[in-house]
């Protein structure tokens, strides 16, 4: 016979006493520590932020001003509304929504599989549809600058014209063979300072003055060089590293434009000659009028992404694409890694050296302060938007972080208007950061970073696969 021992505590009880009471209740989660109360909390103070941020400004006379009209105004209630029904759909009905997601893409997927799949490959087989396409794209894009206003006809052309240049030859160093550049816009810079100077505008003269359609090639040459002195020292770095000596080849040039005021004219800058073309029969030269500079940048970036998509697909697309995967891999299987970093350097930077003879020759002028480090983080933050190497991402990235700003000019201040573009960086790397058209090779590469089974993340600093 088996007897069963019940110990008791002091102050009555088989375990259940007030000592044991006291004990669960010092356990026991308080319902202001549960996680959905603290989304709750989260939600309402970024209301509270938002509101504030996205409000009326203060002012000098009255510092609460702003508080006070921020905190009872129709604005505030607009974000606690949103904030709460953000709350309530994701406690309550977060299940349907996956559910109902699931579903759409279940279906997606059982299209994409059918009748859809079929569309694509009737597409891919027929060559003349797609060249149909792509002339009714042409034609949009050349008349474009006549269906919007100057004002916006501006932006396409110093603005959207000019970093969409940049943006496809820093996708050739970062997207194509994985190196972190942050100092891009320096070579941006010498293509500037190349126009001024064989231009005769700068304090010292050129041997010969050129014609600005002459100055390109030389432009684009002086920036293969500058590459090709950059990614010499530089073979060995990789990741962080590189990207602080970019960081630090900026800064060199943009001193030295700043500081060297006896040939590059410092802050006060030099006047810059715009194109022109004299054929003795026939003379135009170009004046404030936008567009011969919309339809001169136009012909360009075509020019452009026609030779990068076939360099892309050639031996030397391929060398970078194994150098961005694992660079000890591609030199242990035979890939010249030296000479084609040196490439990607050499290739990327040219692009930069176009854009900056068209650039100065827009303005009419240049200084060493258009050339700051915020420049080469945006141009950086385009092809990331976009999509590492992906020639339409990079385009559609730059297109739309430029467009934003300009199109909140009306409702934002300047001095707040890259704070929505922090945000929405912020928001894209959380729930893509592949990008917004991402390349089959890249978009293949992030999922196997993530199940890691590859080394594949082409901005890392290791070296080998992930085992």
């Amino acid at each position: 016979m088996t007897a069963t021992t019940v110990s008791k505590r002091p102050g009555g009880g088989d375990g259940g006493g007030p000592d044991m009471s006291a004990a669960v209740r010092l356990r026991a989660t308080r319902w202001y520590q549960q996680p959905r109360w603290r989304r709750l909390a989260a939600l309402l103070g970024t209301a509270l932020v938002g509101a504030q941020v996205t409000g009326r400004e203060g002012t000098s006379s009255d510092i609460f001003l702003a508080l006070k009209e921020n905190t009872t105004g129709t604005g505030m209630w607009i974000w606690l509304g949103a904030a709460l029904l953000v709350w309530v759909m994701r406690e309550f009905v977060s299940e349907q929504i996956g559910a109902a997601w699931s579903w759409t893409r279940e279906q997606a997927r059982s299209a994409s599989s059918g009748p859809l799949s079929q569309g694509r490959e009737a597409w891919r087989g027929r060559p003349l549809v797609r060249w149909l396409v792509l002339t009714a794209v042409a034609v949009f894009l050349v008349v474009l600058p006549l269906l919007v206003t100057p004002y916006w006809r501006t932006v396409l052309v110093d603005q959207i014209g000019i970093y969409v240049l940049l943006v496809i030859g820093l996708n050739v160093v970062v997207g194509w063979a994985g190196m972190l550049d942050l100092g891009f816009i320096a070579f941006f810079a010498i293509g500037a300072y190349s126009a001024a100077f064989w231009t005769g505008s700068l304090p010292v003269e050129p041997p010969v003055v050129l014609n600005n359609f002459l100055v390109i090639p030389i432009a684009v040459v002086t920036c293969l060089v500058a590459g090709v002195l950059l990614g010499a020292p530089t073979l060995r770095l990789r990741g962080d590293y590189l990207a602080i000596v970019t960081l630090g080849f900026h800064e060199i040039v943009y001193l030295a434009a700043k500081n060297w005021r006896e040939v590059t004219g410092g802050t006060s800058g030099a006047s810059v000659d715009r194109f022109e073309i004299d054929l003795g029969f026939f003379s135009y030269r170009w004046g404030l009028d936008t567009k011969p500079y919309y339809w001169l940048l136009l012909a360009v970036i075509v020019l452009l992404i026609f030779l990068f998509v076939r360099l892309e697909h050639s031996r030397v697309g391929r060398a970078w694409t194994a150098i961005r995967e694992d660079e000890v891999a591609a030199a242990a299987t035979g890939v010249d890694t030296v000479r084609f970093k040196l490439l990607a350097f050499a290739i990327g930077a040219s692009t930069s050296g176009v854009a900056g003879v068209i650039y100065a020759s827009k303005l009419g002028y240049i200084n060493s302060e258009l050339f700051v480090l915020l420049f080469s983080i945006l141009v950086l933050s385009y092809v990331i938007f976009g999509g590492m190497g992906s020639i339409p991402g990079v385009l559609l990235g730059a297109a739309i972080l430029i467009w934003l700003p300009e199109a909140l000019r009306d409702w934002v201040p300047a001095q707040d208007r890259y704070m929505y573009l922090g945000a929405l960086l912020v928001v894209m790397m959380i729930y893509r950061p592949q990008g917004l058209l991402p390349s089959r090779r890249r978009r293949r590469e992030l999922e196997m970073a993530e199940e890691g089974t590859g080394g594949a993340d082409a901005l890392s600093t290791s070296e080998g696969r992930k085992v």
